[in-house]
């Protein structure tokens, strides 16, 4: 039973940036909060997302009308990271949901969502009509918004403007595993998921900030992390991945990864209308027609007509056609716009952490 929530929470409102206002109930930290405002059409593994990095500044509404119900697992820790979630902390400004069950029943939760919430400071509103406010994101596109409870207004903020991955990557480099092959991987926001993802097929991984120079290192091969915001702020991390392919050290990107891949071969990349949040967005492979339902949280693509030359398309999404990985024609630079750590959702791309390897003769 979920006692920390009153059945008469504090009133409250979201108010997007056209003006429209939205009437719900607080049951996550009684305070303001602004930044982007996105959606997610997933079932299950909210757990997993609200600590995806790749959500910092940015108040997420859930699709799906019921949350709560199966509560929170234990935050176990492996390695020094968490073994449930994909960060050390909830990452979303703030949730916005239709329905908050205030009772919940699972065999591995150890506390209720609203707890849990409320335990790592984030705002929180149910009674939302999300089925209008995803309606009017997918029409009008992203927006801003801000979540006002009582008496608290708070101006509107742009997350985007920001460098958001300084403020959650690593400030030191971390050593994981004891492999004789080296993985680099640049933090620019990354989930567990990759590093366990990796460790599973026996490397060693060599975490390193979003920032730092590995011009002089020694390392078999790099894998550039998922991450928040727009790529183009990223211009130290753009200029590492440079040298690094410079040096024909193999590359493999994820998500923001593939972005900034994508930017350090010279292509571009642009915002979209609403982005791809979800644990069901189906991506075909270009030269086998492959089809894989995958992971994604991202509101950045590639643009295809700027790839140069000696780059293609490697996946596309069927149901908008944008970009969802790129690869160079020496096969050993690619990257992919989805997730294949999963975490959560499907795990058929997870091979593809193996096919990198095998770049690297393991």
């Amino acid at each position: 039973m979920d006692s920390s929530v009153a059945k008469k929470s504090s009133a409250a409102r979201l108010i997007l940036e056209n003006g429209l206002e939205f009437a719900g109930y607080s049951f996550g930290r009684e305070q303001s909060v602004a930044g982007e405002v996105v959606f997610n059409t997933g079932m299950t593994g909210y757990p997993e997302t609200f600590t995806d990095p790749s959500y910092r500044g940015q108040i997420l509404t859930l699709t799906y009308p019921l949350l709560g119900n199966y509560g929170v697992p234990p935050d176990k820790k492996n390695m020094k990271f968490p073994v449930n979630f994909e960060s050390s902390r909830v990452q979303i400004s703030g949730l916005l949901i239709s329905d908050y069950s205030f009772q919940y029943s699972h065999w591995n939760a150890t506390q209720s969502l609203a707890d849990w919430l409320r335990a790592n400071q984030i705002p929180a509103l149910y009674g939302i009509d999300t089925r209008q406010v995803t309606k009017i994101l997918r029409e009008k596109g992203t927006m801003l918004g801000k979540i006002e409870i009582d008496s608290q207004p708070i101006d509107f903020y742009d997350p985007n403007l920001d460098n958001l991955v300084s403020m959650v990557s690593i400030s030191e480099p971390r050593l994981y595993g004891k492999g004789s092959v080296r993985i680099a991987l640049i933090d620019c926001g990354c989930k567990i998921n990759i590093i366990r993802s990796l460790l599973q097929r026996g490397v060693q991984v060599w975490r390193v900030p979003w920032n730092h120079d590995l011009s002089k290192e020694k390392f078999d091969g790099l894998v550039i992390s998922n991450g928040p915001g727009d790529p183009k702020m990223c211009r130290q991390t753009i200029l590492q991945i440079r040298q690094t392919i410079a040096r024909n050290i193999p590359v493999f990107g994820i998500c923001l990864g593939h972005q900034l891949l994508a930017l350090a071969a010279g292509a571009n990349t642009y915002k979209l209308k609403y982005g791809h949040r979800s644990q069901n967005q189906p991506v075909i492979e270009v030269s086998t027609n492959r089809c894989l339902i995958t992971s994604q949280n991202h509101g950045y693509a590639v643009d295809n007509q700027t790839l140069p030359k000696e780059w293609s398309p490697w996946f596309v999404n069927l149901n908008d056609q944008t970009n969802e990985g790129i690869r160079h024609k020496s096969g050993r630079f690619r990257s992919v716009q989805f997730h294949p750590e999963a975490s959560p959702g499907p795990v058929d791309a997870a091979y593809l952490f193996d096919d990198f390897l095998k770049v690297l003769g393991i």
